[in-house]
């Protein structure tokens, strides 16, 4: 058993980062090569000098709804209510799984108004994990995804303080890939290895004889919360569903003409499952529900190289990307506190808006 204690971590919190770089590539990028057991410290926008012709990156392209609607109860109560995913519709309105607070005021029978008045939300019934299941009704004809995009605020991480809403119209540019699909507003926190791509430096990878493959993973809340348990084995793992095109199944199985290098975790998790149940190509999309808990020791069946952020202690993508440094062995656990530590004090940005590693 491996003590969850093993991936905790001293963080100043002026390291973590509450705006994006002035540009997208203008972060730090910190490289990391297993096989030399060596590091590098760049910029994001050298990128494409790590790549090489015949690499496929893949993307996790979901977009991130503005999810955060506030509203008031009859009695004039302020509410805030965070849309997580859409669990049905019908003639009297859509159910939505909501957080909400102050969820001790607001018990099932419970009723809000959100988004100026445009959405009735009555809370239905309180979900085992602290969540709850929303029926709303819209007063102007919109789906309430179309209230959100309209009216709703960008779900930031709370680590990320907002004391007015001076920024909210850049988080609504920066907290959201320059490659989202608009089609896909599927997630409730962003992809966040993905944000430090520009146009220009995805034209330069592309350049270099790199492809692109795409899929989407719904990311969740539980992506983000740390893990409770003594050991990290016993942490009870969130499911996430995804969706696999058949194109970037395709370039996930031999031949293959370079490396598969993953945009972030998420996208290694969805690699990862499927091809826990895949030994071949469907031919079709394939739509899944992510529940593989990737942590030391793990052998990686899909990617081969990784680029992704710095995050939180104790969280499940710490596992991963221990598990992603020593492949098959427990050894990259203490590797990755020790390059964490170096990160600090060498003033990396953390978290969501920070700086970057890429692993060769």
């Amino acid at each position: 058993m491996t003590p969850t204690s093993r991936f905790d971590y001293h963080l100043p919190d002026e390291l973590v980062a509450q705006t994006p770089a002035a540009r997208r590539d203008g972060s730090r990028l910190l490289v990391v090569d297993r096989a030399a057991h060596s590091l590098e410290h760049r910029m994001f926008e050298e990128l494409p000098g790590f790549l090489h012709p015949g690499d496929t990156l893949f993307r996790n392209n979901a977009s991130v709804l503005p999810a955060r609607l506030r509203g008031r109860k009859s009695t004039g109560g302020e509410v805030e209510c965070l849309l997580l995913r859409k669990a049905g519709s019908g003639a009297d309105g859509e159910v939505w799984q909501c957080l909400v607070r102050p969820g001790r005021r607001l018990p099932a029978g419970a009723e809000f108004e959100a988004a100026g008045g445009a959405l009735l939300g009555r809370v239905e019934s309180v979900v085992g994990d602290g969540s709850v299941l929303v029926r709303f009704e819209s007063r102007q004809g919109e789906s309430v995804a179309e209230v959100a995009n309209r009216a709703g605020e960008v779900p930031l991480p709370p680590y990320i303080v907002r004391a007015d809403a001076s920024r909210r119209d850049l988080d609504r540019e920066r907290y959201q890939t320059v490659y989202a699909d608009p089609a896909r507003r599927v997630a409730v926190a962003a992809p966040t290895a993905g944000l430090h791509f520009t146009p220009g430096l995805l034209a330069s990878i592309e350049a270099r004889g790199v492809r692109t493959a795409d899929l989407t993973l719904h990311v969740g809340l539980g992506t983000f919360r740390p893990m409770a348990t003594e050991n990290v084995e016993d942490h009870p793992i969130h499911g996430e569903v995804y969706e696999i095109p058949a194109e970037t199944q395709r370039a996930l199985f031999p031949p293959l003409a370079g490396r598969r290098v993953a945009v972030g975790t998420t996208t290694v998790r969805s690699i990862e499952d499927f091809l826990a149940g895949h030994r071949e190509p469907l031919g079709t999309a394939d739509v899944a529900e992510a529940s593989l808990f990737i942590h030391p020791p793990y052998s990686f069946r899909g990617v081969d190289a990784l680029i992704t952020n710095f995050h939180q202690p104790r969280s499940t993508l710490l596992c991963l990307v221990a598990a992603f440094l020593a492949p098959g062995s427990s050894d990259g656990i203490g590797w990755l506190m020790d390059i964490y530590a170096d990160a600090v004090a060498r003033r990396y940005r953390f978290f969501s808006y920070g700086d970057a590693m890429l692993v060769l």
